[in-house]
């Protein structure tokens, strides 16, 4: 029987992908702070947090660095789960739980319920985000990022088809094989200077394991959505959040923040 809580989703292709790209690297901060642009490192310091959709924990190991004083991080692929919890070892204060994103557990207690290159991949977004600002104590935060479909209309064009109608039928490792050409070729269009967008620019400076990675991320989910700025404001409002702002990041994604009323 299905789990109507992760229906939809593609846990286990992410769980394949945590599960070979686990090691937490050095640009990942710069990567985290983009990615949530409304926070510095003093921002943390103290606060409770939870990470919804951990993936190999990368996400939450900046804030625990930076001082928070507690952790959630949340995923439901074992090899995720496995990936996160030795990332995140060093650290008591984190704990990392067998959760998705539709039962959190909490209501009315975290500082700070952010999710990263998660909801847009999931059946019901919506569902998610509820669940996210149910967990927040009054005048908490939650934070998002997602795909915008501003500046991504190639991807839209050419990889949206491709990846319903053949990558999200094949084996896992099939398409992971299969990444290596494109990664060759992103790569050899970067080393040519072609970065037409600060994302490109941002790719210059990756490995081509970490470049690998993200081709294969890109490649690999059954449900990718590319929302436009408006899109992203109405699912937060809409979630019942105030205060909302948003973030263009790398010219090609949005950040957003809100605020539960008080």
């Amino acid at each position: 029987m299905t789990n109507p809580n992760v229906a939809g989703g593609s846990p286990e292709r992410f769980g394949y992908e945590w599960g070979r790209y686990s090691d937490i690297k050095p640009e990942y901060e710069e990567q985290f702070r983009r990615w949530l642009p409304f926070y510095g490192p003093e921002d943390w310091h103290g606060k409770r947090f939870a990470d919804v959709g951990c993936g190999m924990g990368r996400n939450s190991y900046w804030p625990l660095k930076y001082g928070a004083a507690q952790g959630h991080a949340l995923d439901v692929d074992v090899r995720s789960l496995a990936s996160a919890r030795a990332n995140l070892a060093p650290f008591r204060n984190c704990e990392v739980l067998d959760k998705s994103a539709y039962e959190l557990p909490w209501a009315g207690e975290i500082d700070i319920a952010f999710s990263i290159g998660v909801i847009h991949h999931l059946e019901f977004p919506e569902r998610a985000l509820a669940a996210m600002v149910r967990s927040a104590k009054a005048g908490g935060e939650v934070a998002i990022w997602v795909y915008g479909r501003e500046n991504n209309g190639w991807l839209i064009w050419a990889l949206n088809p491709a990846r319903k109608l053949l990558f999200s039928r094949m084996p896992i490792a099939a398409v992971h094989h299969l990444s290596l050409y494109p990664t060759v070729f992103l790569w050899l269009f970067l080393r040519m200077g072609l970065t037409p967008i600060k994302y490109f620019r941002q790719l210059r400076g990756f490995t081509f394991s970490h470049l690998r990675s993200i081709v294969f991320d890109q490649m690999l989910p059954k449900i990718a959505n590319y929302w436009r700025k408006d899109e992203v404001e109405a699912l937060m409002r809409e979630a019942g959040l105030e205060r909302i702002q948003l973030a263009w990041v790398n010219e090609m994604s949005w950040a957003a923040r809100g605020f539960k009323p008080t």
